[in-house]
């Protein structure tokens, strides 16, 4: 098949201890899945049904580069998640069968122009662009689910230039993520190479132009970009 336009090289993540890549679909994004960052971002915490956003697969930046830091913003801000890789899809999932869905994890950041989606929010309008933009998910490579098992708890964090900003534990997920995979798939149906990030704890601020970021999840390989100056 040939196309009339180089439409270029699929977007991928790379496998840890393998030579081959996972392909990512589709980015899904839960918003607002910590109690103390609900809070933090002025909403109650109960447990209301999970919303979704999304952002392109193309968005994907592989661990320890540097990024140039985005235009139309002056208030750049850190999200770091856990990243949850589909190798099976499926619609209307039940809770017990989710886990049979992932085929790996990862850490990843959900960069945020947190000045767009709040005015995007006063006026009532869709804000993806301030999601949604380029060079905005950062994660580290993937490793299979059959070698890391499903975390359910365990240290989350971000620093900023070697302080530490976020801190929580994969426990304090509102929605976990066999509820959050089902509860998802009910909505659309989910397809292999499908990530889901899967919410921040608190503690997201600014970042600058030169800062280095690490992000961590206990049990997997350290995330770190850099936003050039």
């Amino acid at each position: 098949m040939k196309y009339v336009i180089d439409f270029g090289a699929i977007p991928a993540l790379p496998v840890v201890g393998s030579a081959e890549l996972f392909p990512v679909g589709r980015i899904y994004c839960v918003g607002r899945n910590y109690a103390e960052h609900a809070r933090e971002m002025g909403h109650d915490p109960d447990r209301e049904p999970p919303f979704f956003f999304m952002k392109p697969a193309n968005a994907i930046v592989p661990n320890n580069a540097t990024i140039p830091y985005p235009q139309a913003t002056k208030d750049l801000h850190h999200e770091i998640e856990l990243v949850v890789a589909l190798g099976k899809g499926g619609a209307n999932i039940s809770v017990d069968k989710a886990l049979d869905h992932v085929w790996g994890y990862g850490v990843g950041l959900d960069m945020t122009r947190r000045d767009l989606q709040g005015e995007a929010k006063k006026m009532g309008r869709p804000w993806e662009m301030g999601k949604a933009f380029d060079n905005s998910a950062p994660c580290t490579a993937l490793i299979p689910a059959s070698k890391s098992g499903h975390p359910a708890k365990g240290a989350i964090w971000l620093k900023v230039n070697g302080a530490i900003k976020q801190k929580g534990d994969l426990s304090e997920l509102i929605w976990n993520i066999p509820e959050t995979i089902s509860y998802l798939s009910g909505l659309v149906t989910l397809q292999p190479g499908d990530l889901i990030y899967s919410g921040t704890p608190a503690g997201v601020g600014p970042v600058k132009a030169g800062d280095k970021l690490e992000g961590h999840v206990d049990g997997f390989a350290d995330l770190t970009v850099t936003y050039a100056k």
